[in-house]
């Protein structure tokens, strides 16, 4: 016995408008329910242009606590069926919920279903794979006219060879088929592999709408599909087709993943889409021979002695050296336009603003922050696990800014840095890789190679 259903929602929220659903026992339709439904919630105008419902359609109708026990009972023990099942069953599962009550049924994707048994065609829309079989919608957009003629197409179905041993497997608890997106192939699917990298969720069109990293591929990308949220519903309604690539280790898989969406700008992805301004600490000597801290736009600097990605943490990091060194915050550019300095917490300067000091004792403390600096700029190498056996892989920093990420053969004899440095795969220095390195190299399961002359660690 199965039940096909469709429904029709607010869109945001997904509060069902209309419901319709046909029981049929495999030759009939035996039993039928349809109703408006008001979703006490407004509907946006362009739902109205695509249903025909509005506001005022709704406002007489029952609620769906005042239908749901119709639903539960026209679908008790029977298979719950639909065109993109996963949304219209999560939906009203939802509203089970919402009003504490649970709905659980087996269920079949025509979607699914229609790509396994009659394969071939460029879309299986409901409206597109009704006109390729020649299914009249009398009502498209509307839950009785598009349930009505998803009944056709399940008949159509049915009908066709080995159909009794695809429903079967299909119905089978092992079987991906039910939780897989309607429009993504199960060999995609399945060429997945249980390692770490990042992955890539793409629409009809090739375009890449969302990107995840993993330790294991596999079990992350499945997560989504078992996820009820809103967004993600409409993220797998979305997917045709899911490209990834093999990091090794999850450290590389963030920076990939970081790097992938800049690059992309997937409209599911919520985080590190934009790349903040880098700014720059540099060094320099007036006409009267004091050397000056400044800070700039990185692209303005042309021999940063260190970057930062927020203009509080530079400033903070030259107060600091002001204070370590007893510096003058005006010729640190802390003030601007003052004759003298005069900053509310550093008080150490001595007297270099007022003549009150020379210029060689100024600079020789100046000299040593600089040199402080420098110092404390690592060169690091952050040792990976490659992507496969014979494999290794590597993060570079210089001078505390990354510079990207490599795979090197263990074969491969590394003497200098030069040798690193050919097996690069450069990328852009940002806050949100700071935040990634940072976090690793203070917080991660291994002391990092910090290399000053020769990478001997490979």
């Amino acid at each position: 016995m199965y039940t096909i259903v469709d429904i029709e929602t607010t869109g945001q929220g997904n509060k069902i408008t209309e419901i319709s659903i046909f029981k049929y026992d495999g030759s009939k339709v035996i039993d039928e329910f349809t109703s408006l439904v008001n979703p006490e919630s407004y509907i946006p105008d362009y739902i109205t242009a695509l249903t025909g419902i509005d506001n005022l359609m709704v406002a007489n109708a029952p609620t769906f606590s005042e239908i749901a026990q119709r639903i539960l009972d026209i679908t008790d023990g029977s298979i719950f069926v639909a065109h993109s099942v996963n949304f219209d069953y999560n939906v009203i599962r939802n509203e089970f919920k919402a009003i504490g009550m649970d709905f659980t049924r087996k269920k079949l994707c025509t979607v699914r279903l229609s790509r396994k048994l009659i394969p071939g065609h460029k879309s299986y829309s409901l409206g597109k794979i009704c006109h390729a079989l020649d299914i009249d919608i009398n009502g498209r957009h509307r839950a009785r006219g598009d349930a009505e003629a998803t009944v056709i197409l399940f008949e159509r179905l049915l009908s066709t060879k080995d159909s009794e041993t695809v429903f079967n497997d299909f119905l089978k608890k092992s079987s991906k088929e039910a939780t897989l997106p309607p429009h993504l192939p199960s060999a995609v699917f399945n060429a997945i592999p249980n390692e770490a990298g990042i992955y890539y969720f793409k629409n009809k069109k090739g375009k890449v709408i969302y990107v995840g990293k993993a330790k294991d591929l596999k079990k992350r990308v499945l997560g989504h599909f078992y996820n009820k949220t809103e967004r993600e519903l409409n993220l797998c309604r979305e997917t045709a087709h899911i490209d990834f690539e093999l990091s090794g280790s999850e450290l590389i898989a963030l920076l990939m993943e970081d790097a992938a969406i800049k690059h992309y700008f997937p409209e599911y992805n919520r985080a590190s889409k934009r790349t903040p301004k880098a700014y720059a600490i540099f060094n320099f000597e007036d006409r009267h021979g004091i050397i000056h801290l400044a800070y700039n736009t990185l692209k303005a600097t042309p021999h940063p002695l260190q970057t930062f990605y927020n203009i509080t943490d530079c400033r903070q990091f030259l107060e600091r050296l002001c204070i370590q060194f007893e510096l003058c915050p005006k010729y640190c550019h802390l003030q601007e336009g003052v004759g003298q300095c005069s900053h509310y917490s550093i008080t150490s300067c001595k007297g270099i603003c007022v003549e009150n000091e020379s210029v060689d004792d100024y600079n020789i403390r100046v000299q040593n922050a600089i040199k402080h600096t420098i110092e404390n700029s690592r060169d690091v190498i952050i040792k990976e696990k490659g992507r496969y056996p014979e494999e290794d892989a590597f993060v570079l920093i210089k001078n505390n800014v990354y510079l990207g990420y490599g795979f090197i053969d263990s074969s491969e004899q590394i003497t200098s840095h030069e040798d690193i440095e050919t097996n690069l795969i450069p990328q852009k220095n940002n806050v949100d890789v700071q935040k990634i390195l940072r976090s690793y190299l203070f917080n991660g399961p291994q002391q990092p190679t910090i290399v000053h002359s020769c990478p001997r660690a490979f």
